[in-house]
């Protein structure tokens, strides 16, 4: 369908690929990130299970009902939010069976549907993909000198990339990588986020279950896992944090199904550890480092501005680090690597390993300053001989990715320093 000014996604040319090995195409990610954009521009007819208005009327029931008529257009069709009508997954299966035909449905979705109510897995017929918000490249504030590929398989040429402003680096956090937000100004997104996790308190959370949860606690929660961003802290932890910070109190059983609630929401976006055998002798944590589908939650929960962020840098440096490995996410996903996160109970923390389909892997450094570059490089490099000396499998390639870098270039050490806003798939 023609749609205009659509800004190309990273995971464009998978949806197409897989519209050519498929039947159909499920793409799934928060709300507001924009799916229904990206399938949209796929597509050549679409059905908003949502809309209650129209020569259509309520299309909600109509998929119910009489989900052929929903299935009914030029092919790929788009149906958006489709999990409100669980039915049609079933419904797509049986009709791609029977066509035989690819690329014939694209089904997008803001939150884990009651797989009770599916027959199928939709296994060989269905691809699924995985949308986040906006990496800086694809919001045009990362100049895509560097690819993250050509670096993984040690390829890196040197570059200079010119200044980057601290401000800057601050209000693209703040502003986050929501499609609709990329021409406001930071205090404009920040509001429209905060619009936005009401939304999800008062009205999301029921919706996906039916279940009424306490909304003062969840929002204890979401304000908890806000300060705790880009940390491995335990729902213990968590729990112990609403005591000290919020003066409440929350059952730790409660505070878990809350949790899973704002996963199936697709809310919380957390690194798991890296658990490959790279080290024999030496115990590896499997915690999950915790993060917001996109940083500017937290800001917003914890109402950050530019200049609050400049004057408490710990802080920026965590929100910080949370934009990057968001980034790296999208652009590791691009050629089918994974992001984890490295942590040993010799605390001995690796920010993010990307590993590569054929088992290699690349150890990534995250900080804001360039007066942290030469610490995180040691960090590296001491990791390093302490994987070779157990006998592990060492990383490939060895990265620090830097806020106000000025060049993307090879340490006489080995180790690679590159600026995020340079970096591309």
């Amino acid at each position: 369908m023609e749609i205009n000014n659509y800004k190309k996604r990273v995971v464009d040319e998978k949806i197409e690929f897989y519209l050519k090995l498929f039947g159909a195409v499920s793409i799934e990610g928060p709300k507001y990130c924009g799916k229904t954009w990206s399938g949209r521009y796929h597509s050549k007819s679409e059905v908003l299970l949502q809309r209650t208005t129209g020569k259509e009327g309520n299309n909600l029931e109509l998929a119910k009902i009489s989900p052929s008529i929903i299935l009914e257009g030029q092919k790929p069709k788009l149906i958006d939010e489709w999990q409100e009508a669980t039915n049609l997954w079933d419904e797509i299966r049986a009709d791609v069976d029977r066509t035989g035909l690819k690329g014939q449905y694209i089904l997008t979705g803001s939150s884990t549907p009651n797989r009770k109510e599916i027959l199928h897995s939709g296994a060989g017929r269905y691809g699924k993909i995985y949308l986040r918000t906006m990496s800086l490249y694809e919001s045009g504030d990362s100049t895509g000198e560097i690819s993250l590929k050509d670096l993984c398989n040690n390829k890196m040429q040197p570059k200079l990339t010119g200044e980057v402003d601290l401000k800057k680096l601050a209000e693209l956090i703040i502003r986050g990588g929501w499609p609709a937000n990329l021409n406001y100004s930071s205090e404009e997104a920040t509001e429209v986020i905060k619009q936005y996790i009401e939304l999800i308190i008062n009205d999301d959370l029921y919706r996906l279950d039916g279940v009424n949860r306490d909304k003062h606690k969840v929002k204890l929660l979401l304000r908890s896992l806000a300060r705790n961003e880009s940390t491995t802290v335990s729902n213990m932890t968590l729990k112990k944090d609403i005591n000290e910070f919020d003066n409440e109190d929350v059952d730790i059983d409660t505070l878990a199904s809350y949790l899973n609630a704002l996963d199936k929401l697709y809310l919380l976006d957390n690194d798991e550890p890296f658990s490959t055998n790279v080290r024999s002798s030496v115990r590896v944590k499997q915690s999950e480092k915790r993060h917001f589908a996109d940083p500017s939650i937290s800001c917003a929960l914890l109402n950050l501005t530019v200049e609050k962020l400049i004057n408490d840098l710990n802080t920026f440096g965590f929100m910080f680090e949370a934009m990057v490995e968001r980034d790296l996410k999208v652009y590791a996903s691009s050629f089918n690597a994974k992001c984890f996160h490295y942590q040993d109970y010799q605390k001995k923390e690796i920010d993010c390993i990307i590993e590569l389909e054929d088992g290699n892997w690349l150890a990534i450094e995250i900080k804001l300053g360039v007066n942290k570059i030469e610490e995180a490089a040691k960090n590296l490099i001491q990791i390093k001989k302490s994987i070779e000396k157990e006998n592990g499998k060492i990383p490939s390639v060895l990265c620090v990715i830097s806020g106000l870098s000025n060049a993307a270039y090879k340490r006489e050490d080995g180790v690679y320093v590159v600026p995020i806003t340079a970096l591309k798939p």
